[in-house]
């Protein structure tokens, strides 16, 4: 649509955005609770994809001398004039991102670090030509640029970079360190969690406690680390974690942010959608959508108007939490069916969290998963907590597709291990035997969780066990076996074409909302009639079709059979 401001997918530099005149969600009200609420050195702790790379972006851009102060013109905290002369563009900055320290081994995620040491350096040119700087000071500088470093030039080195700027400017520094924790699960999924820490400690106990060079320090990151481990004696400290009034709003979007941006795209209609599949997240007192997904899903439907709603969060990173929460059903000390169930189907799991944990013990034990699952954003809070007792929830579609994703893959990898049970639902099918593949199919959803949730809707259900049927049949050798295929004046569930024989397969699964199994059946059976998803095996020739109506009710199902034969 011409006219209108570019979406910002991807852009976390807040110059870029603001001078290429991308669409920009006004979160300069965290200057402002920043310099109220004042903290030497301040946490923020938030899962992936909320924003906060771009907001420590915004922080810089306020703060730096030399930036360019039009950048702020017409957002909220222009309006604070007395606020603004005091400390717009009135101070250095030294500005770090460990998110790409992505090491397979202790000595590269080093070298890594001592890449963004020297990104750093460079970038602060100023200090090249400081007359205020003595031959010493140069020489330090010099060495802050250069690939190699001894640990102690390494753990010395942002607070090196301040005492230079003050030096220069005759003013203290403020310290910015996006995704401080990345090199941390870096290094626990690479098995050199112990060297890091004691990298990362050393970095950051000397840039933040004993830094007299040091106006104040913001940190972002994933998860608070247990300060014993990596915060060490730091008593200027404050962590604003997700369950913290303070700075509610100021990372993800809010309901009236998302509302203006559908309407600014003309993409209003897509409101309840965005709701259901993005929203959730609850921080502080404030529920806050997802900012990835919602500029990626409008985005894709001003390109593609009918296109149906994905899990753009799932495909920022990997998901192994949520592997490990599930692989652990049924385990001695690990999660319940039941406890999954209750979550999946929109129900509250009340659990105690422990905020302060190490990388190490995240998946020591169901509680530290069940924590990790919060503080990661699998999982959000609902109502006041007690204590330290949190209602934990689903937050919204996305991540439930998520989870549900993942019990299929379980089940399959299941499924592959057995064989027989494989081979009998087949044969069951084949030899036109509906009581067979009912008893059968039934067994396999006991092993499975049941989706019932009242406020899913009727397709997303029998998409599960539509998912549960393709996972059992796509082991049997020589079954084509198509799922959503055009066929007729539709698309039908399953098609199933058999090698060597004049026979094939047309499963349509539904979901029973009432119970009302027989009806359901009847009703799947009409539907391939009418909309004649035979046709599609008709013109390969055919001459025998087993149409198959498959009703599911929780973990009970119905199943009923006609043939044609031509």
């Amino acid at each position: 649509m011409a006219g209108l401001k570019k979406l910002p997918i991807g852009i976390e530099n807040f110059e870029k955005l603001r001078q290429e005149d991308f669409y920009y969600i006004d979160k300069t009200r965290l200057i402002e609770q920043l310099l109220t609420r004042w903290g030497e050195v301040n946490l923020f702790t938030r899962p992936r994809r909320f924003g906060k790379s771009l907001n420590m972006s915004m922080l810089q851009s306020f703060f730096e001398i030399g930036k360019d102060k039009t950048l702020f013109d017409g957002l909220r905290i222009s309006d604070n004039q007395e606020l603004c002369e005091k400390y717009q563009g009135k101070f250095p900055v030294v500005s770090v991102s460990l998110k790409g320290i992505n090491g397979a081994t202790y000595e590269e995620a080093r070298r890594f670090l001592i890449k963004t040491i020297n990104e750093e350096a460079r970038r602060l040119s100023v200090l090249s030509d400081s007359t205020e700087l003595d031959e010493t000071d140069h020489e330090l500088l010099t060495q802050l640029k250069k690939k190699e470093m001894t640990n102690d030039s390494l753990v010395y080195s942002i607070r090196e970079l301040t005492e230079l700027l003050e030096k220069h400017y005759g003013s203290k520094v403020i310290v910015l360190i996006d995704e401080y924790d990345v090199p941390l699960a870096k290094a626990n999924e690479n098995g050199y969690y112990d060297e890091m820490v004691l990298l990362i400690r050393n970095l950051f106990e000397n840039a933040l406690k004993t830094n007299n060079s040091l106006k104040f320090a913001v940190l972002t990151g994933c998860l608070r680390i247990a300060k014993e481990s990596i915060f060490t004696g730091l008593n200027n400290f404050k962590v604003y974690s997700i369950t913290d009034k303070s700075f509610d709003e100021t990372f993800g979007f809010t309901d009236e942010e998302v509302k203006e941006l559908l309407r600014y795209y003309g993409q209003k209609k897509y409101y309840e959608t965005v709701k259901e599949w993005y929203d959730g997240y609850r921080f502080g007192n404030v529920d806050v959508y997802c900012p990835w997904d919602v500029i990626n899903f409008c985005s894709d439907h001003l390109a593609d108007p009918g296109l149906e709603p994905k899990n753009y969060w799932a495909n920022t990173s990997g998901n192994s939490v949520i592997s490990h929460f599930i692989d652990s059903v049924g385990k001695p000390q690990k999660l319940t069916r039941m406890e999954l169930e209750q979550l999946v189907n929109g129900g509250i799991v009340q659990k105690e969290i422990n905020f302060e944990l190490t990388y190490k013990e995240l998946y020591s034990s169901i509680d530290n998963l069940w924590s990790t699952l919060f503080m990661t954003g699998y999982l959000t809070q609902r109502g006041e907590p007690s204590g330290n007792r949190y209602n934990l929830v689903i937050p919204n579609r996305e991540i439930r597709n998520i989870i549900t994703n993942h019990i299929l893959k379980m089940f399959k990898e299941n499924v592959k291990d057995d064989g027989k049970t494989v081979s009998d639902l087949c044969d069951a099918l084949l030899n036109q035997n509906p009581e067979k593949v009912e008893l059968i199919f039934t067994e396999y959803m006991k092993k499975t969780i049941s989706i019932r949730d009242t406020f899913a809707r009727k397709p997303t259900k029998e998409n599960f066990y539509h998912g549960l049927l393709l996972g059992i049949l796509g082991f049997k050798e020589n079954w084509s076996v198509m799922s959503n295929r055009e066929s007729g004046d539709g698309f039908g569930d399953i098609l199933i074409r058999i090698e060597d024989e004049d026979v094939g397969i047309v499963i349509e699964v539904k979901y029973a909302d009432d119970g009302n199994l027989q009806g359901e059946c009847e009703k799947a059976l009409q539907q391939i009639i009418d909309i004649r998803y035979t046709e599609a095996l008709e013109q390969e020739g055919i001459h025998t079709i087993i149409k198959y109506g498959i009703a599911c009710y929780r973990k009970k199902c119905k199943v009923l059979m006609r043939i044609d034969k031509q």
